[in-house]
């Protein structure tokens, strides 16, 4: 099984709550109308098809699935008419992670599971900016070849102070000895863990001294919570699952994130530096930081910048009357697997559109449990339930033996899922729905 606690002791000051102190309070503004939306259209066709990579230096390419092509990037009021091909030997169940309100895009709710050779299409409204997730990992269980994510970037209507914008795509290969990869979900007994960003087993971003970058971090990996550190650079966090955050430090230089977590980090690049990444079990190097040679891009870094434009969320939730829900976590019971989930089975709970709901994580398991929530972000709520901390969701890891409770603000109508998965390469995924009427 794959443990966690190490983590803390080899990247000192490390932990999940580290990574999430010191948020503050962005600025709110108004929510993006619907009829800007409206006018805003754009058609993009994606296909999940057999790919291959090369994961061990001087060996042969390893098959798996995934997405060729381009990352996917649109701006913020567009809506993604969105052509989905299945050109593998399995069904397939695509979940764009992060993009709230989309209930007609639901996977197993709205969109039943796409067979081999078939294709669909669906709207994607992107409300909000920020870095999201294609995921196809609900369907991948088990399955004979691994299936990579694919990242999708919302860009905001204001400008942002950076030079370059890059995406840092981590993900995780569990690999027998003849070299080929189990997908998650199966047994990985007698297997090693490899770990690429953009598909490389060793990563190199070219940067001029000063030059200002926003590096969006990804964590692809389906069970493992994993920590990314830049060595000898302030890492300044921006952005945390796609929604923005006051902007604070990073400690140690270092991001936790959950399995599907991401996190917008602004750094300015100083000097050739490292990237490491710790699995709970050991820090390895996965990538570099390299200093051109070119002169610097200006004479010294530039100023701090400002919090991230704000996508809309609410400023306050009503605590006090809010509709209350225990979930379980860390056992199957009530829950289902993605391969038998039927949208006929009753929802964990109906609640109506505008009402708070708050949702009592309860972890059961032996090792930390992944909680994630569809359709919707939710704060963090203090150990007292009377506050929340200062920064929005849409994934968290539990602790063993521990609960956290969240809160949301029901804004968007339709049936939503939420997925748990203890951090064991070998557990399954398993689901439950809510409505919001």
């Amino acid at each position: 099984m794959d443990r966690i606690e190490p983590m803390a002791s080899l990247f000192p000051m490390l932990d999940r709550r580290t990574l999430l102190a010191g948020l503050g309070a962005a600025a709110l503004e108004a929510a993006l109308p619907a009829a800007t939306l409206a006018q805003a259209r754009r058609t993009l066709a994606i296909s999940a098809r057999p790919d291959s990579l090369v994961l061990r230096q001087g060996g042969t390419a390893t098959p798996i699935w995934s997405f060729p092509g381009e990352d996917v990037r649109a701006n913020r009021g567009e809506a993604i008419a969105l052509t989905l091909g299945n050109d593998l030997p399995a069904p397939l169940a695509l979940y764009c992670r992060g993009i709230d309100g989309a209930p007609t895009a639901e996977p197993l709710l709205a969109r039943a599971p796409l067979a081999a050779g078939a294709k669909e299409s669906f709207q994607l409204p992107l409300r909000h900016a920020g870095t999201f997730l294609c995921d196809p990992g609900l369907l991948n269980d088990g399955q004979p070849l691994p299936l990579r994510a694919k990242p999708l970037v919302v860009l905001e209507s204001e400008r942002v102070p950076v030079d370059r914008d890059e995406i840092l795509l981590i993900e995780e290969w569990r690999l027998r000895p003849d070299g080929t990869a189990v997908a998650s979900g199966a047994d990985a007994k007698d297997t090693t863990p490899v770990y690429t960003v953009n598909g490389r087993t060793s990563f190199e971003l070219s940067a001029r001294a000063n030059e200002r970058l926003r590096l969006r971090f990804i964590n692809a990996s389906q069970r493992t919570v994993l920590a990314a550190k830049l060595e000898g650079h302030e890492v300044r966090v921006m952005a945390i699952d796609g929604e923005p955050a006051e902007p604070f430090p990073a400690r140690n230089g270092a991001l936790v994130l959950a399995p599907g977590g991401r996190a917008d980090a602004f750094i300015d690049a100083a000097a050739t530096a490292s990237i490491l990444l710790h699995d709970g079990k050991e820090a390895r190097p996965i990538g570099r930081l390299v200093l051109s040679g070119e002169a610097p891009l200006r004479p010294a870094p530039l100023p701090s910048a400002p919090p991230l434009p704000s996508n809309g969320l609410p400023a306050q939730l009503d605590l006090k009357n809010a509709q209350r829900v225990e979930l379980v976590l860390g056992t199957p019971a009530d829950w289902t697997r993605p391969a038998s989930f039927a949208p006929s089975t009753p929802p964990v709970f109906r609640t109506k559109a505008g009402r708070a709901v708050v949702l009592a994580l309860a972890n059961r398991a032996p090792l930390a449990t992944v909680f994630h929530l569809h359709g919707h972000h939710f704060r963090l709520l203090d150990r007292l339930d009377d506050g929340w901390k200062p920064f929005w969701l849409d994934t968290l890891a539990v602790e063993p033996g521990q609960t956290q409770r969240i809160a949301f603000l029901a804004e968007h109508t339709g049936r939503f899922l939420v997925e748990q998965v203890t951090t064991d390469w070998a557990a399954p995924r398993l689901l439950r729905w809510y409505s919001v009427e």
